[in-house]
């Protein structure tokens, strides 16, 4: 690994581990658990990179194996005495069975690989618009199994009773090992590929790309990283239901990797940082000003409408994001140069 990549590694991970000594040193309950969360946040977006930035196909898909990380983790760790009143329905072989939280987020992540490697694969081979409406119309089948799968995931109701078993800690090394990950995976033959194919398909296919299975790799990769996301956020929130996993977090994750800049990882985990600041700020504006009675109205929905405005501005002034194509260690390399 050259200069340049060490310079994005310790980047990407210098602000994880700061936020997270902050975070014990103020001592505050909610900025841990506000840390907490952008740290999944940002596995969760990481994923996506590895897919969306590496290929240019834009995944709605993505929050969707989270999902199925989530459910599955949590399947296998409600206690027993508990599994009667949460999931009466639950099948007799799967009843008897239970595991350790670390152990359930690793089965998790990997059902969602493997539900993606089943399913996706034939829609490797659609680009664009096609390939777009596709993902879209995979989220909402996979919603729709989560609603009405009681079994599983009792239905449109509540799943409750999951142990909490996510720190601070956890996170920030699934984050940081998530950033590792994406990186490796972006220097790889299959990435370096991927990204020919995005740069011009045509080309990269004359020269003997398999376009389909280089795009079903990162897929499946993607999967897998938001499969241990939805762990994470599963044994750290502990009760859930299917809309958390649907078009609000889609948006929300979709918006920090566009601002950031889709392109890289370094954009991917500004993005995080810078998202998740903006809207724990706006939340905090909007509350106040809601208590404060300054309008005779109650203002609702500021964060998400920052966030749409924001997304526009930055897709008009720079189309690849505030990072850009580039790299932080590239990018700094560069700067070095010129100077």
């Amino acid at each position: 690994m050259n200069n340049s990549k060490l310079i994005t590694l310790a980047a990407v991970t210098a602000p994880v581990l700061l936020l997270v000594l902050a975070s014990k040193m103020l001592g505050f309950p909610v900025f841990e658990r506000i840390t907490t969360l952008l740290l999944i946040n940002m596995i969760l977006v990481l994923g996506l990179q590895v897919f969306m930035g590496n290929s240019g196909i834009l995944s709605f898909a993505h929050v969707a194996f989270m999902g199925i990380g989530a459910y599955t983790s949590s399947l296998f760790t409600i206690p027993l005495q508990m599994r009667g009143m949460v999931l009466p329905d639950l099948y007799l072989v799967l009843k008897p069975v239970l595991l350790s939280p670390y152990i359930s987020i690793a089965v998790g992540a990997l059902a969602a690989m493997l539900i993606a490697a089943l399913v996706a694969y034939p829609l490797m081979r659609l680009s664009d618009a096609a390939a777009v409406i596709t993902s879209f119309a995979l989220l909402v089948v996979m919603h729709t199994i989560m609603v009405n799968w009681s079994e599983v995931t009792n239905g449109p109701r509540t799943l409750f009773g999951v142990p909490k078993a996510t720190t601070v800690y956890l996170a920030a090394g699934g984050a940081i090992l998530a950033a590792v990950m994406a990186l490796l995976f972006k220097e790889s033959r299959t990435g370096l590929l991927l990204r020919a194919v995005r740069d011009d398909e045509v080309a990269a296919g004359a020269m003997g790309a398999n376009l389909s299975m280089l795009r079903w790799r990162g897929f499946i990769l993607s999967a897998l990283i938001a499969g241990f996301a939805g762990g994470l956020w599963a044994h750290f929130i502990t009760s859930f239901q299917p809309s958390a996993f649907y078009l609000k977090e889609t948006f929300v994750i979709l918006g920090m990797l566009v601002i950031g800049g889709s392109a890289t990882v370094s954009g991917a985990v500004l993005g995080t940082f810078l998202v998740t600041f903006a809207f724990e700020a706006l939340r905090a504006t909007e509350n106040a000003l809601n208590s404060s009675a300054v309008f005779p109205w109650q203002m609702v929905g500021l964060t998400e409408i920052v966030l749409a405005v924001a997304m526009i501005v930055v897709l008009v002034l720079r189309p690849s994001g505030i990072i850009g194509a580039e790299e932080f260690g590239a990018l700094l390399q560069k700067k070095r140069r010129r100077a």
